[in-house]
């Protein structure tokens, strides 16, 4: 029998940890997952999945993410239920999460994706010329541009 979940999404609020009696870290936690389709008004629909995370791995997931993280979950789906103060039985569905990987970088805010290459506005090549170390492209230097090349110039 196989029980396995993936989810990519985003975190609906910032996680929060708790610790049982023994002294075990859980954290719980929402992610909203768009579905692959839009509705019959065009827009895009998301799931909010209920998540729990255990030991370190809840510790490191709160200390490196926050509301709007995209964030990769892999776990399982698990059952539980229990009886509330009005003595209801309450039945919940969430994932453990077992593993999670964030998806963008710590400084990227609103959601956008960023580019990670450096800007290079002609200041590291005038670095360059004057003797300071940099790691970025000279413009001028024949070996690290791209040719143009036609379609005719192609063998295929």
């Amino acid at each position: 029998m196989i029980n396995r979940t993936v989810l990519v999404g985003r975190l609906t609020r910032d996680p929060e940890l708790k610790y049982t009696n023994s002294g075990r870290a859980v954290a719980s936690f929402n992610v909203a997952v768009n579905r692959q389709f839009t509705n019959s008004q065009g827009e895009r629909e998301a799931d909010f999945i209920n998540c729990v995370i255990w030991n370190k791995t809840a510790e490191n997931f709160c200390n490196f993410t926050h509301k709007g993280s995209l964030i990769g979950i892999d776990g399982r789906i698990q059952t539980r239920s229990y009886d509330n103060q009005q003595g209801t039985r309450i039945f919940v569905t969430e994932v453990v999460a077992e593993n999670f990987s964030l998806l963008e970088s710590k400084n990227n805010q609103n959601g956008q994706f960023e580019q990670n290459r450096p800007q290079n506005n002609g200041q590291n090549y005038q670095n360059q010329q004057n003797g300071q170390s940099s790691h970025s492209i000279n413009p001028n230097d024949p070996f690290n541009s791209m040719p143009d090349i036609n379609d005719d110039d192609l063998p295929f």
